[in-house]
């Protein structure tokens, strides 16, 4: 079962970024979470919340054939 939550390392290593910019892209997608009065935990940020913003949820899309 995939993990609800992804951290700042799979973050940093999906975005090819540092692992101290991940942390800065978790805060901000964390803060708009609290921002619509979801409850959010430090250092970590909801997988499907992340694919949604980052990829508009296509991550989790399948190309269906014709």
């Amino acid at each position: 079962m995939s993990e609800k939550f992804i951290k700042a390392e799979e973050v940093a290593q999906l975005l090819e970024v540092s692992v101290p910019y991940a942390y800065k892209v978790i805060r901000k997608l964390n803060q708009e979470l609290a921002d619509k009065g979801y409850l959010t935990v430090s250092g970590r940020v909801s997988r499907q919340y992340f694919n949604e913003r980052m990829y508009n949820g296509s991550a989790q899309k399948k190309e269906v054939n014709a």
